[in-house]
Order: structure tokens, then C-alpha cells, then sequence
């Protein structure tokens, strides 16, 4: 039997490798101002030369804008752990696990929600308006909804509106300290389930954009 001990580190994998540097960087973003984190500290942070840094993502820009859009976009994963179930099961259990996501890295997702440092340039603002609709095309995909119905550009602009309050009530909770996570939690889960089962069938039962308009009341249909 072999009694040597186990090796202290292994090679990564490519994937594996890539994956630590972002994970070091994120955090590093989220407890420095941008200007303050060199591809040094990133470099250092993960234990590699600062050349593979510049193979995976590029420049410092490049890979804090892939930050950005991670943080902000919600994956596929969201959506699939939803559990059968009412429309208020399925929205608490997403909110929770928001908060979940939001709590294990709080300091770069309030970055992320309002980037300072690098600049608010075009291309800033395209990732965030990217992440803020593919974020919704997620919550539509999870009602049994899409953005390309007829009322799609509708509903995900819905979901992006309701996105701006969701920043707005984290800041609250994560930054003001005026609400608790569970005072959040009421508060999105409430709205979601109003959202998705109010609002929507509002919506829809609109004629589609540009489409015929709705008799008025007293001429035929």
C-alpha cells in the first residue's frame, strides 16, 4: 500500500485554470477599486504568471467587463432548479436562491450593479442592457413564457423594469442596512408572483404591438 502523501497541488485543466483566475479577480474587484487591481494582484492571487491572464481573458478591461456580465446575468441553472409546483413556490425558491448567488459574492455584484473606475463607456452600458435582457429571457423561460411571442419585447421589458428594482432593494439590504434579507425577500417574491400572474395576463390579453386595435365599446368585434 502506498503510504507517500498525497501531492500538496495538482495540474489544473485549462477550464479548471481559467475558472481561478476569474473566481481571484472577482474577488480582488470586489474589495479594491478597479484603477487599484493590477494583473499583478490577479496574477499573484491565483498562482500564475501574468501572461495566462492575458491568453484566457485578454486585458484588465476585458476581463472585468466578463466579470460584469457574469455577475449580472442569470445562468441557465436558475431556471433549471425550479421545482413543479404554484407560481408562489417557484418564485420563492427563485428568490431565494438570488439571494444566495448575491450573499456569496456581495461585494462584486454591488460593483457590478453600478461600475465606477472603469468608466460608463458604450461598451459598459451594452453588456449591462446585454445581461439585463438575457436575465429576463431566463424568468420568462421559467413562467413557460418567451421573448418571441407575440408579446415578448413587452414582457421582457416587464422583467428588466422589475430588475431595476430588484438593485434597488439589494442596495437597501446590502449597503443602507434599511431591510433585512427576509424584509427582500417578501418584497421580490410578492412582486414576482404579482408580476407573473397579474400583469403578464394583462399584457397579452392586449392586442400586439403594431397589430389591429381593440374594438371600442359598443361597435362589433
Amino acid at each position: 500500500m502506498n503510504t507517500e502523501p498525497a501531492p500538496r497541488w495538482r495540474r489544473l485543466e485549462p477550464d479548471e485554470r481559467k475558472e481561478q483566475i476569474y473566481t481571484c479577480a472577482a474577488r480582488l474587484f470586489g474589495e479594491r477599486p478597479y484603477s487599484a487591481v493590477s494583473t499583478s494582484d490577479i496574477a499573484a492571487a491565483a498562482g500564475v504568471a501574468r501572461g495566462l491572464i492575458n491568453h484566457y481573458f485578454g486585458t484588465k478591461r476585458e476581463l472585468y467587463l466578463e466579470i460584469i456580465r457574469r455577475a449580472l446575468t442569470v445562468p441557465r441553472l436558475a431556471v433549471e432548479i425550479l421545482p413543479d409546483g404554484p407560481l408562489e413556490l417557484r418564485a420563492d425558491v427563485a428568490i431565494e436562491w438570488f439571494l444566495d448567488m448575491v450573499t456569496s459574492q456581495e461585494r462584486m455584484w454591488l460593483a457590478a450593479i453600478a461600475p465606477e473606475g472603469i468608466g460608463r463607456d458604450l461598451e459598459v452600458e451594452r453588456i449591462l442592457e446585454e445581461a439585463d435582457r438575457e436575465s429576463a429571457d431566463r424568468v420568462l423561460e421559467a413562467v413557460g413564457l418567451s421573448r418571441e411571442s407575440d408579446h415578448g419585447p413587452e414582457l421582457n421589458a416587464l422583467v428588466r423594469a422589475f430588475g431595476g428594482m430588484v438593485k434597488s432593494a439589494g442596495r437597501e439590504w446590502l449597503v443602507r442596512r434599511s431591510l433585512t434579507r427576509e424584509q427582500v425577500h417578501l418584497l421580490l417574491s410578492k412582486s414576482l408572483v404579482t408580476l407573473v400572474g397579474e400583469i403578464f395576463p394583462a399584457i397579452q390579453a392586449q392586442p400586439p404591438r403594431g397589430g389591429p386595435p381593440s374594438p371600442r365599446q359598443g361597435e362589433p368585434g
